[in-house]
């Protein structure tokens, strides 16, 4: 690789890196709007599909994208946050944008990103934040290429995510649960509130199954502005699942019809869920499901999906599965697919967590699962001490089923090293790494993970600090 493009990417970064984080939000869309403004609202040039919700965004935007593509739409996606690098999030027609059109880009906006900066500063106010240049950035990359169609994932919430200058064809909100509660709000409906933002007047909004408090505030939502809901289990639903060798078959009754004999390379009735939430939003993308899509062609696309980090086996004998679930919601799903989909008769899980989750309420999702559980740290400014994450899931757990130690790489040792003890009694016992992205981004380099959509990892030490972070 090109030295200087190198050492200019990781300039980039560095000066991304100073600007507000991507963990904070502002009750406000003025500084991405001015943004945009100056730039020609790249965001206009194309149709897109705008993904909110607590768990499941990326999984569902991966599947939504690779519908798409499959149909022959060129397409733009971002995601985040990134298990390697930054340049995942940024994706040009199934693989990420190249370092040197992410400079070019950056360059290209770096002027007007200052203007706003200046204007801001001005007004008493903060300049853009890494995650609203990164939207900005995304939008002008995809109004160049050009792309056919978006599929934009939500940072953090929904109202007042830079993500939602955007006028969707079609908005989704995935599961709705409690996480990011001291910006988003400490109940469910405060939560469900902030993800309704998106939904747009006179839109579509495709809506998985709810706990049935955030269900009556997004439909509100959409009955205030007029948007039509279509909403799984009412309007669409899977009709039959079963396991399968690396993933499951599916059914699912869409819009347009049934789209039977499909096979999904993803664990868990909650992929399965993910994968009926993005088909039906791209029905209603090609235009309200009326017309069945091309079952051959579904069923290519959902054979063809990938989610790096979602319940990735990457090691046999012990068996060892990475999964990004940060939170109690995301546990729950990781640890009910393994106990489905592996035939595991004994668990050791290595967890990290940032310092803002709720890991006693993590820990009880553990509870039923794991029997031991390796208390880790990893790089990220966010993170919770590990000798207090250890204490506190000791506390629900019981001291025998905790062990904390770090670094994440001896963690995995002892984790491995403890399954191992337990196949030598006859146990099929097996290490489950979760509880947040950054320690699944970590874990996969560690394990010797292949390259996420076909791109290189840059060096670990080369990384922004605290990066990268789940919103």
């Amino acid at each position: 690789m090109d030295a200087a493009l190198l050492e200019r990417f990781f300039a980039v970064q560095q000066v991304l890196g100073r600007r507000w984080p991507e963990d904070r939000i502002a009750p406000t869309l003025e500084r991405i709007a001015r943004g945009a403004e100056l730039l020609g609202d790249p965001q206009a040039a194309f149709p897109s599909v705008l993904i909110a919700g607590t768990n499941g965004k990326t999984s569902t935007a991966r599947m939504v994208d690779q519908l798409a593509r499959t149909v022959g739409l060129h397409t733009g996606r971002f995601t985040s946050p990134h298990l390697a690098t930054l340049l995942e999030r940024i994706n040009l027609f199934g693989e990420p944008i190249s370092m040197d059109r992410f400079i070019e880009t950056y360059d290209e906006i770096e002027p007007f990103v200052e203007m706003v900066d200046a204007e801001s500063i001005g007004h008493g106010g903060p300049a853009m934040s890494t995650f609203e240049v990164l939207t900005l950035l995304a939008f002008a990359a995809f109004s160049e290429a050009p792309v056919d169609m978006a599929v934009v994932e939500v940072g953090m919430g929904g109202t007042w995510d830079a993500t939602n200058i955007m006028d969707p064809a079609v908005a989704v909100i995935a599961p709705v649960g409690l996480d990011h509660m001291q910006y988003l709000g400490s109940t469910i409906a405060q939560v469900a509130g902030e993800k309704a933002g998106i939904i747009k007047p006179d839109g579509i909004v495709v809506v998985a199954r709810q706990d049935p408090v955030a269900l009556e505030v997004i439909s509100r939502r959409a009955e205030e502005v007029g948007a039509q809901v279509v909403l799984q289990d009412r309007d669409f639903r899977i009709v039959q699942r079963s396991l399968a060798v690396g993933g499951q078959y599916l059914d699912i009754q869409g819009l347009g019809g049934l789209y039977d004999e499909i096979i999904l390379p993803l664990h868990g009735e909650h992929q399965a869920d993910n994968a009926a939430l993005a088909l039906v939003a791209f029905e209603c993308f090609l235009g309200g499901g009326h017309q069945r899509l091309d079952v051959a062609l579904v069923r290519e696309a959902m054979a063809s999906v990938t989610s790096p980090g979602r319940l990735e086996v990457l090691r046999s004998s012990p068996t060892v599965i990475v999964d990004a679930a940060h939170n109690a919601q995301g546990v729950r799903a990781a640890m009910t697919a393994v106990e489905e989909a592996f035939g595991l008769n004994g668990v050791v899980c290595v967890l990290a967590a940032m310092a803002d989750k709720d890991v006693e309420a993590m820990a009880m999702e553990l509870a039923p699962f794991a029997d031991a559980v390796v208390v880790t740290s990893m790089p990220s400014p966010r993170a919770m001490v590990v000798d207090e994450l250890g204490a506190r899931v000791a506390a629900v757990l019981g001291h025998e089923r905790v062990v904390v130690t770090e670094p994440i790489e001896d963690a995995l040792t002892a984790a491995v090293a403890m399954a191992d003890d337990a196949r030598a009694a006859g146990s099929s016992a097996g290490v489950v790494v979760l509880g947040s992205v950054v320690l699944a981004g970590a874990a996969r380099t560690l394990l010797g993970a292949g390259a996420v959509d076909a791109i290189a990892p840059m060096p670990p030490d080369q990384r922004l600090s605290g990066e990268p972070d789940e919103l």
